[in-house]
C-alpha cells in the first residue's frame, strides 16, 4: 500500500537562544508557525526487510542519516513489526533552509507509515520518537501556531493566527545550525556576556504562562500586521514609530541574525529587500538560510515577489497555515 503525504515547512517567529546545557543543547525560546509550502513524502509497505530511502535531490541523503529513515527504523521498533518500507520524498523545499524541511518530512513518514501498516502508534509514542529523531521534529505533530521551549522539541499548541500573506526568499546557499550555534557561542563569549538571557527577556516572547503567550504574543502581532497606515503604531507612540517596534517592544527577533548575517552578507542583504519590497515585518527563519516577510494582502505580497524576482532573488508567495488547515491537508492524491 503506498500513502502520500504533504510536508508542511514552518518559519520561526521570533527565536531566543539560552545557555549551552550539559547535554550540548541550547535552551531556546520560539514560537513556530506552519506555512503553505510543501514537500510530498511517499511512503509504500511490502514485503521483505529493510528501509530504502528515494529522493532525486542530490543534496538529501538516502542512508541511515535521513530523518525519515530514523523515523521509520523507530517506528518498526515501536510496533514490533518488520517489512520492507519504501520512502521517495518529492523535494521542493529547501535543504538548510531554516524551513524544518528534514524534520516535518521525518514526521510525515511517521503518519504515512501508520497508514501503510495499517495500524497507529500512540501519542506519547510519536513524540518521543520525534524528539529523539531531531528537536524541531515534534511541532510537525501539532501544527499552526506552537510555542517551542526547552531545546525547540517540548511543543505547546497556541492560539492560531488568521492565515497571513508572506513571501518566502530562499538564497542560493545553505546555513548549518550546529555551525551557527557555535559562533553565537563565540559571540557570547567574546561579549562577556552569558549565553542565556535574562528570564524577563526570554519572557517578552514567550509568556510565563499559556494564556500569556496566547494573549501577548498573538495579540502584538496582529495589532501590528492590521495597523493603520498613519505609521502611528497600534500599542501608541507617535507618527515616527513603524508597526515593526510593535514587533520589537514583544522580543520577536531571531537572535541567529546577529552571527549568520555577518557570516553569510547576502542573507541580510535579502531581509532588506524583502522591507523594501513592502513587508511588514522581515525575519531569517531558523538559522536560515531562508527569510520571509509578511504582508497585510495577498495582493502585497505578489507585488513584492514581482520585485524580488526582477531583482535577481528568487521568492515566493505562501500563506501561514492554521492548525486545522494543517491536518485537512495534510493528505495527498
Amino acid at each position: 500500500m503506498s500513502v502520500a503525504v504533504r510536508s508542511f515547512a514552518k518559519i520561526n517567529l521570533g527565536l531566543r537562544i539560552g545557555a549551552r546545557r550539559e547535554d550540548g543543547f541550547h535552551d531556546l525560546r520560539t514560537v513556530y508557525q506552519t506555512i503553505a509550502l510543501h514537500d510530498t513524502v511517499r511512503v509504500e509497505a511490502g514485503r521483505g526487510m529493510g528501509i530504502e530511502i528515494r529522493c532525486q535531490s542530490g543534496a538529501v541523503p538516502c542512508d541511515e542519516s535521513n530523518t525519515c529513515y530514523r523515523v521509520a527504523e523507530r517506528v518498526l521498533r515501536a510496533l514490533k513489526t518488520r517489512g520492507k518500507i519504501t520512502i521517495t520524498i518529492e523535494k521542493r523545499l529547501p535543504v538548510q533552509g531554516g524551513l524544518g524541511a528534514a524534520s516535518s518530512n521525518a514526521i510525515a513518514a511517521m503518519l504515512g507509515m501508520e497508514q501503510a501498516l495499517k495500524t497507529q502508534i500512540a501519542p506519547e509514542e510519536k513524540l518521543r520518537i520525534a524528539a529523539e529523531v531531531g528537536s524541531d521534529v515534534p511541532l510537525f505533530l501539532v501544527g499552526g501556531t506552537i510555542l517551542g521551549m526547552g531545546r525547540g522539541e517540548q511543543v505547546f499548541p497556541l492560539a492560531d493566527l488568521p492565515p497571513i500573506p508572506c513571501v518566502i526568499a530562499t538564497p542560493a546557499l545553505g546555513v548549518s545550525t550546529p555551525k551557527a550555534f557555535a559562533d553565537w557561542d563565540k559571540l557570547a563569549a567574546q561579549a562577556k556576556m552569558p549565553g542565556a538571557r535574562n528570564s524577563s527577556h526570554a519572557a517578552k516572547l514567550t509568556g510565563s504562562n499559556g494564556s500569556d503567550t496566547i494573549n501577548g504574543f498573538s495579540q502584538s502581532v496582529l495589532s501590528w500586521l492590521w495597523s493603520s497606515a498613519t505609521g502611528v503604531s497600534a500599542m501608541g507612540g507617535g507618527r515616527a514609530e513603524a508597526p515593526l517596534l510593535d514587533l520589537v517592544r514583544a522580543g520577536i527577533e531571531n537572535d541567529f541574525e546577529q552571527v549568520v548575517f555577518p557570516e553569510y552578507p547576502k542573507l541580510g542583504e535579502a531581509k532588506g529587500a524583502l522591507v523594501r519590497a513592502g513587508a511588514k515585518y522581515a525575519s531569517l527563519s531558523g538559522s536560515g538560510s531562508t527569510l520571509y516577510g509578511m504582508f497585510a494582502s495577498r495582493q502585497a505580497a505578489d507585488s513584492a515577489v514581482t520585485k524580488l524576482r526582477k531583482a535577481g532573488w528568487s521568492a515566493q508567495v505562501a500563506s501561514t497555515l492554521t492548525r486545522t488547515a494543517y491536518w485537512r491537508r495534510m493528505w495527498a492524491e
